[in-house]
């Protein structure tokens, strides 16, 4: 089958300070329609400017970018970008924030009416939709945040360390309800993250990038059943086994990648 996502031999780099600095080198990646990838990698390795790069937001100095089947020439409209910022407007309610999309492309009333309420009740926010930012707590912004994105219905997720700022406890329960949402329509997404148990907890494919520039040193397949449950997936032997097999892997190959 034809990818979603192709990225051929895509190399970037940025001017700092009248400097050159090369981010990314010879980065070849292909995603199908509805898998779960993971990018993992050191800091500053160009995980996230792939991301930019598949949202159209910038463009490679060398190689190229598709996807489904054409070329990224333009700010992809199709995809649904998430990142780790906390981006609500704080004079919105939860409803206002959630369809600000749907507010730019000028959906008629009803329709958006309709729509909203669905992403309420799909991310659990029910009781809370005249509550504003500052009167939620942080998994309830994170799940704001994640209704926004689903509401106009992308192919894609693209998602930048999304829960990253949370404790501990809460980053398992939007993992969960991540793999919830994703489970009942199986989009494609990319998903950025540092911490390799997340990572082999959600995805369907580990994608692991060398130090500055990044460069692709690992694409694991991680063959765990699906649906998965966060809670006792984490100390199932097979889990278990597979993060010791990719955490020796990856240290030992981003530590003997030259910078």
């Amino acid at each position: 089958m034809p990818a979603m996502i192709n990225i051929a031999q895509v190399s970037k780099a940025f001017v700092k300070n009248g400097q050159s600095l090369s981010v990314l080198d010879d980065v070849s990646i292909s995603v199908q329609a509805g898998e779960f990838v993971a990018l993992i990698g050191p800091s500053g390795c160009g995980k996230s400017t792939i991301l930019n790069m598949i949202a159209g937001l910038i463009a490679p100095d060398e190689g190229s970018l598709h996807y489904e089947g054409a070329p990224i020439d333009t700010v992809n409209t199709t995809v649904g970008y998430m990142t780790q910022s906390d981006s609500l407007l704080p004079w919105r309610t939860v409803e206002g924030n959630i369809s600000v999309a749907l507010d730019i492309r000028d959906v008629e009333k009803a329709e958006k009416e309709r729509r909203v309420r669905e992403a309420i009740e799909t991310v659990d926010l029910v009781g809370f939709e005249a509550h504003r930012p500052h009167e939620l707590s942080g998994g309830m912004r994170k799940r704001v945040l994640l209704a926004r994105t689903l509401i106009y219905h992308p192919a894609t997720l693209l998602m930048d360390e999304p829960f990253a700022a949370l404790d501990a406890l809460l980053r398992l329960v939007m993992q969960e309800e991540l793999l919830r949402i994703w489970n009942d329509d199986r989009r494609t997404v990319l998903y950025v993250t540092h911490d390799l148990a997340e990572a082999i907890t959600l995805a369907d494919r580990i994608i692991v990038f060398s130090k500055r520039p990044g460069r692709v040193v690992l694409d694991q397949r991680i063959d765990l059943p699906r649906p998965r449950a966060v809670d006792s997936l984490r100390t199932s032997q097979e889990f278990l086994e597979i993060y010791d097999r990719l955490w020796s892997t990856i240290r030992l190959e981003v530590a003997n990648t030259p910078e």
